[in-house]
């Protein structure tokens, strides 16, 4: 009797869970075979009063019977949430979501573009070590070590018992972090004979208090032409060429007197922006320093200056980037917040 009762819970517990279709049906069908007051249960609870042999027989198949319907419950339970994801996941009425694509910095698309105009005009791309030495940070670029320009530097020494496998070929080995692109122009002329013309784009630091406009590491632009007939004339149209490639053809410039100790004249290049904001319109920004290369540079690479003649230049990379995107504060470059770097 009992026999014939387990087999009328089997087949009627396999013929209902064919037909549920959702979680709460297939709750409602685990209590009623698996629970505690399903008819499984209570011929469990009846085997007490049996004799031993249909004891162990009934109980062996009434266990089997309820690893067999608990185990229909997890894989029905299973497919139910598989079909439920893969139907809310392939829905074609849902709206799709837009795929968060990267963002190249604004840092970086300014230097493709300077890179861009200058390539255009013949010039190579040359790079250089972070890590300098004070020969070629300071002493082969005209500043000597009780110079007073090198005030105008503020530098980042470190300590030499770091790099005890580097032996720079100069004498004078101090280390420090580059104040300026200008010590791959040396580099660049010891190895190379002219004419030839470059840009150094790279990072610079300098040991100096953060705001608006300064920061303690930032990009420079180098450049260096070197030939028989170099003059500032040609400095001139190369410059201006650049800048109208860069902000268009309506940007005004103009040069000022300056002083650098690695050229001979120095001097400032300023620039005024076409804008609709009159008070924009009348303000000049220094933009570049530049000049001839000093004769004694040449003598430290081995050139003759009655040769050789030559013009160099630096600009900051964030500057530019900040005229062109119209960013108030140097510090957001380096602030890594995603929310600024997606605008761009």
């Amino acid at each position: 009797m009992e026999f014939k009762t387990l087999e009328t819970v089997k087949q009627s517990a396999l013929k209902e869970i064919e037909g549920i279709s959702g979680e709460k049906s297939l709750e409602t069908w685990r209590i009623k075979y698996l629970g505690r007051k399903s008819d499984l249960n209570k011929i469990l609870r009846s085997l007490k009063t049996l004799p031993d042999n249909k004891k162990r027989e009934i109980g062996f198949q009434a266990n089997n019977l309820k690893k067999e319907l608990e185990k229909l419950f997890a894989q029905k339970n299973q497919t139910l949430k598989t079909g439920r994801h893969r139907e809310t996941s392939f829905d074609v009425s849902i709206p799709g979501r837009k795929i968060s694509l990267g963002h190249l910095h604004p840092l970086t698309k300014t230097e493709q573009k300077i890179r861009e105009i200058f390539l255009s005009m013949g010039f190579s791309i040359v790079c250089g070590p972070e890590i300098e030495t004070e020969y070629y940070n300071f002493d082969a670029l005209n500043i000597p070590p009780d110079h007073p320009a090198r005030d105008l530097w503020n530098t980042f020494w470190l300590r030499q018992s770091e790099f005890k496998n580097q032996k720079p070929k100069t004498e004078n080995q101090k280390l420090l972090l580059r104040t300026h692109t200008s010590p791959v122009q040396i580099r660049y002329m010891e190895e190379h004979h002219p004419p030839f013309q470059i840009i150094v784009p790279g990072r610079v630091f300098r040991y100096e208090a953060t705001d608006v406009s300064h920061e303690i590491n930032f990009y420079q632009v180098e450049g260096l032409m070197v030939g028989k007939d170099v003059s500032l004339v040609n400095f001139k149209f190369i410059v201006e060429e650049f800048f109208k490639k860069l902000f268009g053809s309506k940007i005004q410039l103009r040069f000022r007197p300056s002083y650098f100790p690695f050229v001979e004249p120095g001097l400032e290049v300023d620039i005024k922006l076409a804008t609709s904001d009159k008070r924009q319109a009348t303000r000049w920004l220094e933009i570049m320093g530049a000049g001839m290369v000093h004769p004694k540079v040449f003598e430290a690479v081995h050139y003759n200056p009655r040769d050789w003649q030559g013009f160099a230049f630096g600009l900051g990379l964030e500057r530019l980037a900040m005229i062109q995107y119209n960013i108030p504060d140097i510090r957001l470059f380096y602030s890594s917040d995603l929310r600024f770097i997606k605008q761009f």
